[in-house]
């Protein structure tokens, strides 16, 4: 009776997942910046199902909102992100913080990050046909791509920290506080 309870709970918090994320990178074209912000913060979402369904449900919520995302989210700019990075970043993120030492797992993570942002922008501008990012950088110069991959460098050093403060936060308050009765 337990495991089918346990079971019912894992897939009641997997589509609650989906539904959050999708319903958060839906959002994107209502703000200016959402595009970059909120599939960030829907990869956040899948900290908890990491966490409490292991890495292969989280990875299964992950592709589901993906491919979900590419049909159903207005800016595909922002699906490809989410697709590329910001949907599996949290997902691997504890992984990662296993590997020793410190120096090696910082170059792990820069690459992984990099990798999957050129990745993501060459889907978005020659699949997509997005032709206009690239005329976004005409009037920085040729050396605007660089420019912009070195400031999306920073702004991954602040999102790497906050995916680990928010995993902290999940395991040491929300987890014991919320889900105690589940377990």
């Amino acid at each position: 009776m337990r495991s089918d309870r346990m079971k019912s709970t894992q897939i009641a918090m997997g589509g609650l997942s989906c539904a959050l994320a999708l319903i958060l990178m839906f959002g994107t074209g209502l703000v200016p910046f959402a595009e970059y912000a909120l599939p960030a913060i829907a990869g956040l979402v899948l900290i908890a199902m990491a966490q409490e369904n292991g890495t292969k449900a989280a990875l299964a919520a992950f592709l589901a909102i993906s491919l979900l995302g590419l049909f159903v989210v207005p800016i595909k700019e922002a699906a490809c992100l989410f697709l590329f990075f910001f949907g599996h970043y949290p997902i691997l993120y504890s992984a990662l913080q296993r590997l020793r030492p410190r120096p090696l797992r910082m170059l792990v993570k820069f690459a992984i990050f990099n990798v999957c942002v050129v990745c993501a922008y060459l889907v978005i501008i020659y699949a997509f046909g997005l032709t206009e990012v690239l005329e976004e950088f005409g009037s920085f110069g040729r050396y605007s791509v660089l420019v912009l991959l070195a400031l999306g460098n920073v702004f991954f050093v602040v999102y790497d920290k906050m995916v680990g403060n928010v995993t902290e936060l999940y395991i040491r308050w929300f987890r014991p506080k919320f889900l105690k009765k589940m377990r």
